[in-house]
């Protein structure tokens, strides 16, 4: 995870667009996806039982301006969209065939524009491309469109929606991207495209006087943006890695809708850099804004090393109304479309995993995959996707895409890059590789005795791997790590002590993700109480980097 004065200047000078996600949203596909804990990517019916989540998304109610309607026009846009596009090489494809919806639609306010350039809708998806002029631009300034979304004359449509901006130096504006699950459901359709605001943020700093060397939590008061204190404990994992659990709370909780923040540790003016696996914005069970960061440990030295918390500052919002409405049509793409049902098993025996659906637009190839049951166990096995078309391959750029009508179906994406021809007889084969199994039959417990706060471990065999269980208490609560030198063993996704769902949990303090190479785990179960405890697991995966799977999808 990137720190946010990296964010930005990669926002403001580089190449790669950064988006903030809804972190509402965001935890809810992870639940959905990940079946223990935690960020980033990716709804989960799984052998946890979901703990109801209540932070509620924080919208401005925005009034719709009346706009004339834009018919739709095609013609050659040439429009310098500078890297906006490095990770959606469909969308660059589509225009540099001309392809494209020319919309060139403005709204001005408070000396802000914000036009809409560019459609391309197509079976798959429908992206709008906008400039954002500013006027004056400082160095350390970051505009962004908030909350976009299309509507209907009658409904909304929200799923798979977001939205970013890229600095334009050469150029002296923004250019943005704006995309959405929604097509229309004939050739054409009258929408709105409305933003709830436009925000202008800066990157703001205020030093902690964090001792790295004590596990006890820190407390810290901020007092700046809606920021009233952040706790910050620091954890040795595994004597090489230093894992900062913190916790924000806020007087304002609306200020969580922009703040983002988070903590970089300094040896005098160089940012250490982070480990993978952090993570920001989960909500915690009280409102807190919880966040986690791994830093190498021989790099962060206790009196030396200067920690800082790092955030957005909100210098301005321009409210709405910021409405568009827009007759969008996908009928210049159909020549290019194939729709194709498949029904074909991911791998041989594989009754649980189904590729249903194959969609061929000029800018993407989407599959639909359905899996069948509510158990985890049933899920997509394999976490890396490819397409090899004609000779070519493909990579999943979104793996997992889920639909809240229909959650038991996902979505993996493949962007089109220019001068792919495809047609009906075109060879296309699906391959799956790393795959993960979840294992749910061990149902003995682990006995943890003679509780203390000293750190005692023990060695338990778990599917024929070695697991180390490492226990202590730190104040009033129990920690337990789990881990396993045989990379094959991909970890214990959530304890709990009983064996059924409605015993005690240990809450996840670390963010795992299938496939990424880290089976630590550390829950925590607060106020403990006892000198003897047996843990259960939910469940434990082992991971096969090397296992593949290959499905002919046509011809």
């Amino acid at each position: 995870m990137k720190q946010l004065e990296d964010a930005l200047k990669r926002q403001l000078n580089e190449d790669q667009a950064i988006t903030y996600p809804d972190f509402d949203e965001m935890w809810t596909h992870i639940e959905q996806a990940e079946s223990d804990s935690s960020w980033l990517q990716a709804g989960r019916a799984s052998a946890i039982p979901r703990r109801p989540r209540s932070w509620s998304k924080i919208a401005a109610v925005v009034s719709l301006s009346v706009l004339v309607a834009a018919a739709p026009v095609y013609a050659a846009i040439h429009y310098d969209w500078g890297n906006l596009l490095r990770s959606n090489e469909g969308i660059q494809a589509a225009l540099d065939q001309n392809l494209g919806q020319h919309l060139g639609q403005s709204i001005t306010k408070d000396g802000v524009t914000l036009t809409l350039q560019t459609a391309i809708v197509d079976e798959n998806r429908t992206v709008i491309l906008y400039s954002l002029d500013v006027g004056k631009h400082r160095e350390t300034d970051f505009w962004n469109v908030k909350g976009m979304t299309l509507k209907g004359t009658n409904s909304s449509y929200k799923e798979g929606e977001y939205n970013y901006e890229q600095w334009d130096e050469e150029n002296q504006r923004y250019n943005g991207y704006f995309e959405s699950d929604w097509t229309p459901g004939q050739d054409t359709a009258k929408i709105i495209l409305t933003a709830d605001a436009i925000d202008l943020k800066t990157v703001q700093s205020k030093e902690l006087p964090l001792n790295p060397a004590s596990p006890e939590v820190q407390s810290f008061n901020i007092g700046r943006e809606g920021m009233r204190k952040i706790d910050v404990q620091p954890l040795v994992q595994n004597k090489d890695k230093l894992l900062l659990l913190g916790e924000v709370t806020f007087d304002d909780p609306l200020a969580k809708a922009w703040v983002y923040p988070q903590i970089a540790a300094y040896n005098g003016t160089t940012m250490v850099k982070e480990l993978p696996g952090g993570t920001f914005g989960e909500p915690g069970d009280h409102g807190e804004y919880k966040l986690k960061h791994f830093l190498k440990a021989d790099e962060i030295t206790p009196g030396q090393t200067r920690f800082k918390l790092q955030y957005w500052k909100q210098e301005r919002s321009i409210p709405g109304p910021w409405s568009f409405e827009l007759e969008l049509s996908k009928k210049q793409m159909e020549s290019g479309t194939i729709i194709k049902k498949l029904d074909v098993p991911v791998e041989p025996g594989d009754t649980s995993n189904t590729i249903e659906k194959m969609v061929i637009t000029p800018t993407q190839i989407r599959l639909s995959i359905r899996y069948k049951g509510n158990g985890a166990q049933e899920q997509m096995p394999y976490k890396k996707s490819f397409l090899l078309v004609d000779g070519r391959t493909l990579k999943s750029g979104f793996y997992y895409g889920y639909s809240t009508e229909d959650p038991n179906l996902i979505t993996i994406r493949f962007e089109r890059p220019a001068g792919l021809l495809v047609d009906e007889g075109t060879p296309i084969t699906f391959v799956g590789k790393y795959k993960v199994t979840i294992h749910t039959e061990d149902k003995a417990p682990t006995l943890l005795k003679n509780i203390s706060t000293e750190k005692q471990t023990l060695i338990r065999d778990v599917g024929g791997y070695p697991v180390e269980w490492t226990y202590y208490m730190q104040g009033k609560d129990l920690y337990i790590e789990t881990g396993s030198d045989d990379p094959h063993f991909g970890g214990i996704n959530q304890t709990n002590m009983g064996g059924k769902y409605n015993d005690p949990l240990g809450k996840p303090v670390t963010t795992n993700f299938r496939e990424d190479g880290n089976n630590k785990a550390i829950d925590v179960y607060k106020n403990f109480k006892g000198t003897e405890a047996s843990v259960y697991m939910y469940f434990y995966t082992t991971d096969d980097p090397d296992k593949e799977t290959r499905v002919q999808l046509q011809p």
